[in-house]
């Protein structure tokens, strides 16, 4: 099956996904749960090009794996960190400017927005997982193996340090004064950009240079969107550390 026709099936899973999402959101008047959901579409998307794609077997299992070990957690340390609390401010404003259309905007401004994105971020997996240029472990594999590894270390250890303080009484200094923040100013943003530099080398092991808008999309999600800027945004009203995460 080639990569446009797996594509295509991704694009239909990733639809009633985030459509069953934007569904449940009505439900809870909380549009924000994307956010906590937005690893586990990845993994969901992994799956599906694993279960499609005739690449090279032990490749599309490491792909499989890292995936699900990154999304999983990313899910559950976005979904633990709001958990009880009301909708984010941002989805709020939203809600008040759009008034009774907003259940529907929503769907096209949060939800299909972020669908797109998931796909077009997630296509380095699926050149990754189909291409058949190298039938075997290369250098390519085994550097972006190590570049993933230094992003999830990145992230896991700041995150760590945020769920760390969020139980204590400390100040905004010592929070951003300590651990890797001593050295990085954002280390869980650079964390999450540098893990899918690593997934887009092993792609190129398997021929998918080509893909390489992938991890230069999550860089600038990181960024410009709902990353740097976006806990720019947040830092400017009182201080709390569970918004320091990536969410």
């Amino acid at each position: 099956m080639s990569t446009l026709q797996i594509l295509w099936i991704n694009t239909l899973v990733i639809f009633v996904y985030m459509t069953a999402l934007w569904a449940v959101s009505l439900v809870l008047k909380d549009a924000g749960i994307g956010r906590s959901f937005w690893g586990l579409g990845f993994v969901v998307s992994v799956v599906v090009y694993f279960i499609f794609s005739q690449g090279y077997t032990l490749r599309k299992i490491l792909l499989l794996v890292l995936v699900a070990i990154w999304g999983l957690r990313l899910s559950f340390y976005v979904f633990s960190q709001n958990y009880g609390r009301p909708e984010d401010p941002w989805y709020q404003a939203m809600r008040a400017r759009w008034g009774a259309a907003f259940w529907w905007t929503g769907y096209f401004q949060v939800f299909f927005t972020q669908g797109v994105l998931m796909l077009v971020v997630s296509v380095c997996l699926v050149a990754a997982q189909n291409g058949t240029a190298a039938d075997r472990v290369t250098a390519w594999d085994i550097v972006g193996l190590l570049v993933w590894l230094i992003g999830f270390f990145l992230v896991f250890m700041d995150d760590r340090r945020l769920t760390r303080f969020k139980h204590f009484d400390h100040n905004r200094e010592q929070m951003t004064d300590g651990g890797l923040r001593r050295y990085l100013r954002y280390p869980n943003y650079l964390g999450e950009a540098v893990i899918w530099w690593g997934y887009f080398l092993i792609a190129v092991a398997a021929g998918g240079w080509w893909s390489f808008f992938s991890p230069i999309l999550m860089t600038l999600l990181m960024l410009r969107t709902s990353g740097v800027i976006s806990l720019k945004k947040r830092r400017a009203a009182p201080y709390d550390a569970a918004k320091d995460s990536v969410s």
